[in-house]
């Protein structure tokens, strides 16, 4: 009978050289040069830190000029993530919006202003905390993630959970909760329990620019952070 797990990592390989060739390919790359900033990329390739010793700065440099999916052609900046290094509570939301693509920032704007009283309410601050997206280029008029985009990019966020190795997550609004849990399931079904993703605690709630538009549900909002910050606290 086939071994299942070595099917898998070799699936994963597969998976991770076609990604690397799209982007050398979508970065004008038509071959391989001998200079020493090329030689460590292809040496890096495979090894453990590729896969767990990254850290945050890895990761970056890594999404430096990214051009793995369609999204660069539109975007100001990257907005890779922002906050405490070592946090024990990571907030991923969906995209960045107009605001973060122009300050290379997460949570910026409205939506970012109500983000830091939901946090300030629980006695956090974004210095306490992490702050991230699914993904990390605006989709542009900021409509939602494609499936291809999002797969691309998870990647990353994966590797920043590992860099960082949080207690908590607290997903906001439908995409990220349903990448992170992989699930279908709406936001409104899940919120307010605590879900498993690589051992961390998960707690989905709703996204602050969903907020905005839809007052009535911070109630539902501050009661998922009162069960967070108990758990937090203990």
């Amino acid at each position: 009978m086939e071994d299942q797990p070595d099917k898998k990592r070799f699936v994963m390989a597969v998976e991770e050289i076609i990604n690397h060739m799209q982007y050398l390919s979508k970065a004008g790359c038509k071959g391989f040069d001998c200079k020493k900033k090329s030689i460590d990329i292809l040496d890096s390739w495979g090894s453990k830190k590729d896969f767990t010793d990254k850290t945050l700065e890895d990761i970056q440099a890594d999404l430096s000029n990214c051009k793995r999916c369609g999204l660069f052609k539109n975007r100001t900046n990257i907005v890779f993530g922002a906050g405490n290094p070592k946090a024990r509570l990571i907030f991923v939301g969906e995209a960045p919006g107009f605001d973060e693509d122009q300050t290379g920032k997460p949570f910026a704007g409205a939506a970012g202003r109500l983000f830091s009283k939901i946090i300030e309410s629980i006695k956090l601050t974004r210095e306490d905390i992490y702050i991230c997206n699914i993904i990390k280029c605006r989709p542009e008029g900021n409509r939602a993630p494609k499936p291809d985009e999002i797969k691309t990019c998870f990647t990353f966020l994966k590797q920043q959970i590992k860099a960082i190795k949080p207690d908590f997550i607290c997903t906001l609004g439908n995409c990220a909760t349903k990448t992170i849990l992989n699930t279908q399931k709406p936001i409104s079904q899940l919120r307010g329990t605590f879900y498993k993703y690589m051992g961390i605690n998960v707690m989905p709630t709703y996204h602050p620019a969903y907020l905005l538009r839809n007052t009535d549900k911070k109630r539902d909002v501050w009661e998922d952070m009162k069960k967070l910050i108990k758990e937090y606290r203990k």
